[in-house]
């Protein structure tokens, strides 16, 4: 008689296992819930996770993208070419289709958009009736994302209060809403930057270019890397250099990706996922915090946009 050997299960197991669950709940308790999907790194695991969920199935779900007008090309050409190879429905909406009605209305014209995302995301979620968005925020991202509970509540104004929260007791989550109010589900809570990047090389996950080390045209700002003069799809160039900046032709690569005007490279070497997984193992600043100049206004910053709506 031989006896089987159960192998334990690795960290990066556990944590699928957990994010695997959190998906199948939010389909089984939700009646419209949506994926939402950039076509950054974070949304890429959390599509892998939802093919391992459902698959040979349909997601129960579309994906859905809140596009600033000023994303990195490379990204959308990317999340365009992932929502094809999948074959789920993409939907995309704008901050730009806000501006036009007039329920965005920005200070200047180079305004960095992100924060707007919060009332297309709303308007998005009253246009289709969507009861849960699902995201890959992470706790280790920033102080306001740690706060958070795996199913987070939103009221019937979208809007999040950290200390009026549902318990989460023995993993037992809590999706129940009545119509107008929102679940925002994060199945990769408790997932770090560390893990996200060791899932991507053990699923050999493809990712968009400007995630590896390349060169790109960029000027000192503030203290951040701000790459100049990228093209959008439309033909437009925006980040042109200010009067007195010297253009430095650098390596760099992207940790995290967002709206052009307020996401930040890093100088790196890295060129593969191997070589990006030891960088983030001996980094000392989180990824927001190295790249995104929008969440450097205060320490409340972040906090405050999602009390309004924000991912």
């Amino acid at each position: 008689m031989t006896t089987q050997t159960k192998q334990p299960l690795s960290h990066l197991d556990w944590l699928e296992a957990e994010a695997i669950h959190i998906l199948r709940e939010v389909a089984g308790q939700c009646s419209n819930p949506v994926l939402l999907f950039s076509g950054g790194k974070d949304s890429l695991c959390i599509l892998r996770l939802a093919e391992k969920a459902f698959r040979p199935g349909r997601f129960p779900f579309p994906l859905l993208h809140i596009d600033t007008g000023h994303n990195y090309q490379e990204v959308i050409n990317f999340r365009d070419q992932r929502a094809a190879e999948l074959g789920e429905r993409l939907i995309v909406r704008s901050v730009e289709d806000s501006m036009k009605r007039g329920t965005v209305v920005l200070k200047s014209p180079d305004e960095p958009r992100n924060k707007h995302q919060s009332v297309t995301l709303l308007e998005s979620i009253e246009e289709f009736g969507f009861d849960c968005c699902i995201g890959g925020a992470r706790r280790d991202e920033e102080k306001a994302r740690a706060k958070e509970r795996i199913m987070s509540f939103r009221d019937e104004f979208g809007q999040w209060d950290p200390k009026n929260q549902r318990p989460e007791l023995w993993n037992l989550y809590n999706a129940r809403s009545h119509k107008g109010e929102n679940i925002r589900a994060f199945p990769i809570s408790n997932w770090t930057e560390m893990d996200v990047w060791q899932y991507i090389e053990r699923e050999n996950l493809q990712l968009p270019s400007i995630y590896f080390a390349h060169q790109r045209d960029v000027v000192m700002r503030g203290g951040a890397i701000v790459p100049i003069n990228v093209p959008l799809a439309s033909g437009e160039v925006i980040n042109q250099p200010k009067a007195g900046e010297e253009v430095i032709n650098m390596q760099v690569r992207f940790r995290t990706v967002g709206d052009i005007t307020c996401t930040a490279p890093v100088i790196s070497d890295a060129d593969n996922v191997e070589k990006i997984v030891l960088e983030t193992a001996t980094t000392t600043i989180t990824e927001r915090g190295a790249t995104r100049l929008d969440d450097q206004t205060s320490d409340a910053s972040m906090e405050q946009r999602k009390k309004e709506g924000y991912f």
